[in-house]
């Protein structure tokens, strides 16, 4: 066999052990219902749940558990996800800035065995800056 057609075969051997090993870390978005599920059978499968802050009559976000003073690195808040099952979720961080304004929440993360949704990582979708502007030019 020629030197290069050697090269060659490595480096296609390679480039299928990067995407196989990146494949076992992708993980699925999926409703708070699946994730439980998922937990229930012992794996400990991070996860992407879509969904949106609860609230009130008038429109004020509620369920937000936040006491920076006794503990910064601890928010806990309520989210209802796209099957509609509201779920607490424990966040071992600070608050986002202007989470409350978010119109939709990606949370990263995974069951733990008290069966509380642990989020390892929030994505927030806020409001255009520019949606008001594009009203107005109508």
């Amino acid at each position: 066999m020629k030197p290069a057609h050697i090269v060659a075969i490595i480096a296609i051997a390679i480039s299928i052990g990067f995407i196989v090993s990146f494949m076992g870390d992708a993980s699925e978005y999926v409703d708070f219902a699946k994730a439980e599920g998922f937990a229930k059978k012992g794996k400990e499968k991070k996860v992407h749940v879509i969904g949106k802050l609860p609230k009130n009559t008038i429109g004020k976000v509620v369920g937000l558990e936040y006491e920076p003073k006794l503990n910064p690195n601890l928010f806990v808040f309520e989210m209802v996800d796209n099957a509609g099952k509201t779920e607490k979720v424990y966040y071992n961080d600070a608050k986002p800035q202007d989470f409350e304004r978010s119109e939709q929440i990606v949370v990263i993360g995974a069951y733990n065995k008290n069966n509380q949704f642990v989020a390892d990582k929030i994505l927030m979708k806020c409001p255009s800056k520019y949606e008001g502007q594009q009203k107005q030019l109508n």
